[in-house]
């Protein structure tokens, strides 16, 4: 036996989330078997904790898409009882069962080794959010990015996947804009690294002109919708936009014109299907070059019990940072 959120849903279509114990032959198919140690909280992880959002395909489900810990089980040559591993998206937490319970059985393809110079405790504290952030940077590098071009905005820079962009960038040589609607988060956000505090109601608007004056040399966005739009005609040429989300809105009320005038580039970051080389590449770029003591003060420790009000408060933009869960405690 051993524990984990288990979420239900009546005949009436409401969920209802809590801790209970439950037997390993209830776990779903796999090769290989992880003793989780620690877990986090994501925005997805709040849709399923609570209402679904549409990610749940079946009830009773256990969510959680990212998890770390150590293999007790393997069917598969490349783990062995003893490895430590990270896995993060492959719809776990969603339509498979998830990290928030003690132990989980997944396919072997969806592990990464966890890399050297990071614990199960900060891996979780990366999670999903710093491995798109991660995702993101790389992206913006590939694309031409560098120091010394510029400053870089990162929006919805106090969230968890803004949070990892702005030290990230910082630590690499970056002067950081950071974007936030919660004034009371400057402080935190200049800890991580920001240079700059742009107040969310300075760049969240529409304006008719396509373009503005060339101010960004990149870009990190969690929000899309009209800041998304705002920011694309305030680039630098030939500059880039990393989208990781949507907190603003799903639709993009923009202009063609910086991608004509400008030769500005969109580009779209998805963390969850990525190939195993590249999310290798990525786990080695975080454990090489994210400060451990700036992960450390983004922090927010959890239980299991606690899921579900955490759930409800990432949900309405509550969380700062990165909550990680000790799944144990």
């Amino acid at each position: 036996m051993f524990k984990a959120l288990v979420v239900e849903k009546d005949e009436d279509g409401k969920t209802r989330a809590e801790v209970q114990e439950i037997s390993e032959d209830r776990l779903p198919e796999g090769e290989v078997t992880v003793a989780v140690e620690y877990s986090t909280v994501n925005y997805k992880d709040g849709l399923c904790i609570g209402p679904g959002g549409g990610l749940v395909r079946t009830y009773p489900h256990v969510p959680g898409i990212d998890l770390a810990g150590t293999v007790e089980a393997s069917d598969d040559p490349r783990y062995a009882p003893g490895d430590r591993v990270v896995l993060t998206g492959w719809r776990v937490g969603e339509a498979h069962w998830g990290g928030h319970a003690q132990k989980v059985r997944v396919k072997a393809d969806w592990l990464v080794p966890l890399p050297e110079g990071l614990d199960p405790r900060r891996a979780m504290a990366v999670g999903t959010a710093g491995f798109t952030a991660m995702l993101a940077v790389m992206a913006l590098e590939d694309h031409g990015l560098a120091t010394g071009q510029g400053p870089v905005l990162v929006t919805g820079a106090a969230g968890g996947v803004g949070s990892i962009a702005t030290a990230l960038l910082a630590a690499l040589g970056h002067e950081v804009a950071a974007v936030t609607g919660r004034p009371e988060q400057e402080g935190y956000l200049r800890d991580l690294g920001a240079q700059r505090i742009v107040a969310r109601g300075e760049i969240d608007e529409t304006i008719k002109r396509p373009l503005e004056g060339e101010t960004w040399a990149g870009c990190v966005d969690a929000v899309g919708g009209a800041m998304l739009a705002r920011v694309l005609g305030q680039m630098k040429y030939g500059a880039s936009v990393a989208a990781v989300g949507l907190a603003g809105g799903a639709t993009l009320p923009a202009s063609v014109i910086p991608f004509l005038l400008r030769g500005v580039n969109l580009l779209g970051i998805d963390s969850v299907m990525q190939p195993f080389a590249n999310r290798q590449r990525a786990w080695a770029r975080i454990a090489r070059d994210l400060p451990l003591d700036k992960l450390d003060s983004m922090i927010v420790p959890a239980t299991l019990n606690d899921l579900p009000e955490l759930g409800a408060a990432i949900l309405k933009g509550q969380v700062r940072g990165r909550v990680v869960v000790d799944v144990n405690a």
